[in-house]
């Protein structure tokens, strides 16, 4: 997965999409506009993820689609998925909107797919940095964690029937490997 961001008006935005995109193992953050990233904020992001700077993000996303990329967007939009009820291809990449403004028509127009975090308060809406970061976690991390969950009671079933599986799964809490949709 890459992440593509509009132009955002915060560097602390920016900077924190950086850092969680190292944590939830993206390699690639594309950003436009005036982009500088804070090393503080983003901390061992600014080394885990390469960020790519350009000055529009129609042209690039057009590029990328001509790749074979998928192209997500990350918006309250109408006919937009449940972020919880969507599953993300593994060769995809999820746009996100600047501030304020959300995604750009001209974007919305190229985009596969579109998804939203649900909101049950006031504001309507996420900062871009915090809808960013669910969206990395709650999409990309959530779901192999329950894929592997689901895997490892299908193990222990058949070695508790004594139907051995042939498998060997090996799973502990130390093991941080980068997870197979993201190779």
């Amino acid at each position: 997965m890459i992440v593509a961001c509009s132009p955002l008006r915060s560097h602390v935005n920016l900077s924190t999409i950086m850092r969680t995109a190292g944590c939830c193992g993206v390699k690639e953050v594309i950003a436009t506009g005036n982009a500088k990233v804070d090393v503080r904020i983003a901390r061992d992001g600014v080394e885990e993820v390469a960020l790519t700077v350009k000055r529009s993000l129609p042209p690039v996303l057009k590029k990328l689609k001509e790749q074979g990329y998928l192209l997500i967007g990350l918006e309250q939009a109408t006919g937009s998925e449940n972020l919880h009820e969507y599953c993300f291809p593994r060769k995809c990449v999820l746009v996100i909107g600047a501030e304020r403004e959300g995604i750009s028509q001209q974007c919305l127009d190229l985009m596969d797919a579109v998804v939203e975090i649900p909101v049950w308060g006031l504001p309507f809406s996420y900062n871009v940095a915090t809808a960013t970061s669910l969206c990395l976690y709650g999409g990309l991390c959530v779901p192999l964690r329950t894929r592997i969950r689901t895997r490892i009671r299908t193990v222990s079933d058949r070695l508790r029937l004594g139907r051995p599986s042939g498998i060997g799964l090996h799973c502990t809490p130390a093991t941080h490997t980068r997870p197979p949709h993201l190779k």
